[in-house]
């Protein structure tokens, strides 16, 4: 017999689970499908940053008029880290959620001018991000490199931890009543007044609505219902290093070159920025040597204690991204009950809210946080 449900999320990562769990939470009936495993692609595979700030190397890159189109989807961040502040408390273990700040170090007066420019179209919609000089930034950060004239500063900036996020909120959502169902991929979804039919290799599944939540495969899910997204699938690496004392405090980026560095509780230091890995000819992933080599030197570079720390591991993940940044959030175009739930980028740190916004929407509520001028679906 055909399954039928509520609510199919398509997308078994941070955004599809906790979209799940608070539709089940509010008695809806919920079927999540995930493909592979729970959390295996951006979700469980990302270097947990929880981002609020404009991001430095697209501010340089694309400018003033992209960074004040983009900056209204900061408040959409800074409600989805607060979110992130109430998670461990809400799912009943500790994520190692730790908000301590974010700093972008500057070693030049030209990338000075830049993130005080950054700083004033942030601080248009409620976003603080200081200006330090050297001696400022020196007492904020003292692990930082002599070469470091000044930076920037944003208070609300933070991190988590991605492999525990993505089990505890899978169990949430089981407990709430969601049935989940791994290596169950949507290989087509039809429409008629009934709603929507979605072929699985086990089998047809019926449901009134549907999300889709499936990251760097969003774009082949709304697809089959006929929605166009430019929506890309961008293939990442991250390294972590064996344990050293505690040395860094904050989420720490380089105006000089791309970098997001940060310390997990246990003592390594997780370093990205966006290099990219190498795709490999079956279209698996693999990390690129050379890419590594640069990221670990930016690294040690910018926290020269950095220096003599081995590198354990290195991953790989694909990312998903859109063209200018900004999400792709709220019911499709012309496809009544079909919801998107895209967050481009920096999914990791918007994912608590996106989740919520989209159960707002699947139950005919006004979402939590407005999306005007956040989703292209509402301009």
């Amino acid at each position: 017999m055909t399954a039928a449900y509520d609510v199919a999320v398509v997308g078994g990562g941070l955004v599809g689970l906790t979209a799940a769990w608070h539709l089940a939470q509010d008695g809806a009936s919920v079927v999540l499908l995930e493909a592979g495993d729970l959390g295996a692609e951006a979700s469980g595979a990302n270097a947990g940053s929880l981002h609020l700030q404009i991001q430095y190397p697209e501010f340089v890159k694309y400018g003033d008029d992209w960074a004040r189109a983009y900056v209204p989807t900061l408040r959409f961040l800074a409600a989805s880290i607060d979110l992130w502040q109430e998670m461990s408390e809400a799912v009943g273990e500790d994520l190692n959620v730790r908000v301590k700040g974010g700093i972008v170090v500057a070693r030049t007066d030209e990338q000075m001018r830049a993130i005080a420019a950054k700083a004033r179209i942030e601080a248009s919609v409620g976003i603080v991000s200081e200006v330090l000089g050297r001696e400022e930034l020196r007492a904020v950060a003292p692990y930082l490199s002599d070469a470091a004239i000044g930076g920037g500063f944003c208070a609300g900036e933070g991190k988590a931890d991605p492999l525990r996020a993505t089990p505890a909120l899978a169990r949430a959502a089981m407990a709430a009543g969601v049935d989940i169902r791994t290596r169950t991929a949507v290989t087509g979804i039809a429409r008629d007044a009934q709603g929507f039919a979605l072929a699985t290799p086990g089998g047809t599944v019926r449901a009134a609505r549907v999300v889709d939540a499936a990251g760097a495969r969003a774009a082949e899910c709304a697809a089959m219902v006929g929605v166009p997204i430019d929506l890309g699938g961008f293939p990442l690496q991250v390294t972590v290093t064996e344990p050293v004392a505690p040395l860094i405090p904050h989420l720490v980026y380089s105006a000089a070159g791309k970098l997001s560095l940060k310390q997990a509780p246990n003592g390594g230091c997780i370093v990205g920025g966006g290099w990219a890995a190498r795709v490999r000819g079956d279209g698996g992933l693999a990390t690129d040597p050379a890419n590594f080599a640069a990221n670990m030197g930016i690294a040690a570079d910018v926290v020269p204690g950095l220096g003599q720390a081995r590198a354990l591991r290195s991953w790989t993940a694909w990312v998903n991204g859109t063209p200018d940044w900004r999400p792709i959030i709220g019911e499709a175009p012309g496809v009544p009950g079909f919801f998107l739930a895209i967050f481009p980028w920096v999914g990791f740190s918007a994912a608590p809210m996106t989740g919520r916004v989209v159960a707002d929407l699947v139950l005919g509520r006004a979402p939590t946080v407005p999306l005007e001028g956040i989703s292209v679906l509402y301009d």
